[in-house]
């Protein structure tokens, strides 16, 4: 990176990557596994909403206490885990919020298809910053993000299809 590369300068400087990497792109990814997922089980908006708000604040919890312990093991000092933590939980739970204002908002028969779309722009975004960060080839990495992401998705609609089909098949 060069000063005369102000994009860079900027994200080195300010933006920390580091401090949202981790939750930020595991927000994006199960926020969107979740919409798609239990929509294609056909759950109610309640549900939907409430498991992103859980996913959102009790795993948030667990996984930056578990990302702050980790850091002071590896001798970072307490303040700065700390402050990766909380920038960690903010982010993480800021990009969930974003899934669940679409939840509210969207229509049901666009849930999937903007939720797919917007954790899409949302990994590809944060993975920008952190290649352009590593000096790393910047479409390979957002490639291979989606791509796992897209697996994760797949997954989260087969899913829910198959727990719509075997709760419809029991009459429950």
């Amino acid at each position: 990176m060069s000063i005369s590369d102000p994009i860079a300068a900027t994200t080195k400087a300010h933006l920390r990557p580091t401090w949202v990497s981790y939750g930020g792109t595991a927000a994006v990814v199960t926020g969107t596994g979740l919409v798609v997922g239990l929509d294609s089980a056909h759950s109610s908006l309640a549900t939907v909403v409430g498991a992103l708000l859980i996913i959102g604040v009790a795993d948030n919890l667990t996984d930056s206490l578990s990302v702050h312990a980790y850091q002071e093991a590896e001798g970072l000092s307490g303040k700065a885990a700390l402050r990766s933590t909380v920038a960690n939980f903010v982010a993480r739970l800021t990009l969930t919020l974003t899934f669940v204002g679409l939840v509210v908002c969207l229509p049901s028969q666009w849930l999937q298809p903007a939720a797919i779309v917007w954790g899409a722009v949302l990994l590809a975004a944060l993975t920008w910053l952190i290649a352009r960060r590593r000096g790393a080839p910047v479409t390979s990495e957002i490639v291979k993000h989606l791509i796992v992401a897209s697996v994760v998705v797949f997954l989260s609609k087969l899913l829910g299809v198959g727990v719509a089909a075997v709760i419809s098949a029991t009459g429950s």
